[in-house]
């Protein structure tokens, strides 16, 4: 990975001095997936310095939070992992007709705690020692989803089925992986950079032809429809301002 240009507190730094005068700050309730956990923080952060507004994020599975918008959770803003879901909330009326963008493109990769332990061409799936293997349920999760497809189209179904272990969300997956209880784990490369290169370990990107694109979409929900943090926030979201920052956690824009 190349390093970003421009360092996060740099980039907080910029916004801050440029940031306008504000009142009558709102707050917005937002549920977001479980790869954009970090990135949120830092996104939040900015709308706070440039608004005024504030977040209160709630970090789970894509398809879990399908399931409770439908019973009536009371949040203003949907960022998930797919596409479909914002897709399905807008057609049944529980979304914003017209609101739906994709925020951010995820990427897929197999990553160790271990340094050295995933090679460059993700060989390891084949290797004899091969442990544990972490990965997301991809009926609520479309990271995990795009790990199925994934090992499907290597070829590597038999050998890594009976290696499984499932997290209900990626970040449950990652969590198997860093605390040592998983070898290796298919997560979100997100999960693994800080300010653009990798944090710890070792990991292999896999290759984009293996699985489709992760697009990830917002939306505004029912309940935003008149909160304007939430709609600064997707104002945010879809501005080049960020383009950087997110980036740096390894999605594309």
């Amino acid at each position: 990975m190349h390093p970003m240009t421009l360092t996060r507190s740099a980039f907080f730094m910029g916004v801050a001095m440029a940031a306008p005068s504000f009142c009558q700050a709102a707050e917005a309730q937002v549920a977001v997936a479980a790869n954009f956990a970090e990135p949120i923080k830092a996104v939040a952060a900015v709308l706070e310095k440039t608004t005024g507004h504030t977040l209160k994020v709630t970090v789970g599975a894509t398809g879990k939070f399908y399931a409770q918008i439908q019973n009536g959770a009371p949040f203003d803003v949907l960022l998930a992992a797919d596409t479909h879901t914002p897709q399905k909330l807008e057609a049944e009326g529980l979304a914003v007709s017209g609101t739906r963008f994709t925020y951010a493109t995820g990427k897929l990769v197999l990553w160790s705690v271990q340094a050295g332990r995933v090679d460059g061409q993700g060989q390891i799936l084949q290797a004899g020692n091969l442990g544990k293997v972490s990965y997301a349920n991809p009926k609520v999760a479309p990271y995990g989803a795009a790990t199925i497809k994934a090992i499907d189209a290597m070829g590597l179904t038999r050998v890594i089925a009976p290696k499984l272990v499932q997290g209900e969300s990626i970040a449950q997956a990652y969590a198997f992986t860093a605390t040592g209880n998983a070898d290796v784990g298919f997560v979100a490369l997100s999960q693994v950079l800080e300010a653009g290169r990798l944090k710890n370990g070792s990991m292999w990107v896999v290759p984009q032809r293996f699985y489709d694109p992760i697009r990830q979409d917002a939306v505004l929900l029912k309940k935003g429809q008149t909160n304007e943090a939430a709609q600064a926030l997707l104002r945010l979201l879809q501005s080049t301002q960020i383009d950087n920052l997110i980036r740096s956690y390894g999605y594309e824009r």
